[in-house]
This record gives C-alpha cells, sequence and structure tokens, in this order.
C-alpha cells in the first residue's frame, strides 16, 4: 500500500527512500537543526514531506557536491532553509513557501496601548536580591502577556505545540 505524497514517513521508509542509513539520518539530526522530524511519546521518529525534502537537499549537498557538514551549516545560515530544500528539489524554486509569502500589512497581535519598553534587568551584584528578583518577575509576566495575546491571535485548534 502506497501512501499519499502528504503521508508522514518513518525512519525506515526515508532511509530507503533517499537510500541513507537510518543512523546518518539520526546524525544528521544532530548537527542540523533545522531537522526536527515528529517524534511519538515512545520516541518513533515521523518524517513530515518538508523533512524529506530538507533530507534530500542535505544529501545531495553533502554527497553531490561534496561539501563538509559545516559548509551545509553554512549554507543553512547564510541562504536559508529554502536553499537546501531546493538543492534537491529544483521544482521548488517556482513555488512559493511559508516564508516567501509577504508580510501582512498589519500586524497579526497588536501592541498595547501601555506598552512601555522594559527596563533593563539589574546585573550588578549592588543592586539587592530581591530587586532583582522583582526585575525578572516583571519581566516574566511581560512576555507571559505577549505569548496569551500571540496565541489568541493564532488560528487553529492545537496551535500551542503541546501535542494534545
Amino acid at each position: 500500500m502506497d501512501k499519499g505524497p502528504q503521508a508522514f514517513r518513518t525512519i525506515s521508509e526515508v532511509s530507503g527512500t533517499l537510500d541513507i542509513p537510518a543512523h546518518v539520518l539520526r546524525f544528521w539530526e544532530s548537527r542540523f537543526a533545522q531537522l526536527r522530524p515528529m517524534k511519538s511519546s515512545g520516541g518513533r521518529r515521523y518524517y513530515r514531506p518538508e523533512d524529506v525534502d530538507l533530507l534530500r537537499g542535505i544529501r545531495e549537498l553533502l554527497y553531490g557536491d561534496g561539501l563538509t557538514i559545516k559548509g551545509v551549516q553554512k549554507i543553512f545560515r547564510e541562504q536559508g532553509t529554502r536553499a537546501v530544500m531546493v538543492r534537491g528539489r529544483p521544482d521548488l524554486a517556482a513555488a512559493p513557501l511559508a516564508d516567501d509569502v509577504a508580510a501582512p500589512e498589519a500586524p497579526l497581535v497588536e501592541e498595547p496601548a501601555d506598552w512601555d519598553e522594559p527596563e533593563a534587568l539589574p546585573d550588578d551584584h549592588a543592586t539587592p536580591p530581591e530587586a532583582r528578583r522583582a526585575a525578572v518577575a516583571a519581566a516574566i509576566a511581560r512576555l507571559e502577556a505577549v505569548r496569551a495575546r500571540i496565541l489568541a491571535a493564532l488560528p487553529g485548534p492545537d496551535v500551542r505545540g503541546t501535542g494534545t
């Protein structure tokens, strides 16, 4: 039974498709932060189609072009994930990806009217510990408020990354 093009793949399926041993795929995950397959609670990896495209690009850069891992990491840093994906699938060059879509004119989350620039956290030892703790607590509260506004603005039933 064949899977559809948008179906998730196991590490053994990706290994067979790309002709790369599974241990190499796991090693690449440790070297390329952009590779983040979904993992079940038992640790089984599930690769999205985008993950497979990214792996295909990494394989082409390493094996086809003879780059080192550091060379591929440099491409990620300087040209972005899409450049690596396109290297493995040239047909993606013409298709817009999420990072190519123009930013909306209005921000997704409006800045609160009472928003002030946060004060710098005290980093000297002359400031009493209680004052440092209070400054950190205030910063955390502001971050949580911003996070809540962002989550409220996001569409979809489970956008919080909780996995439930």
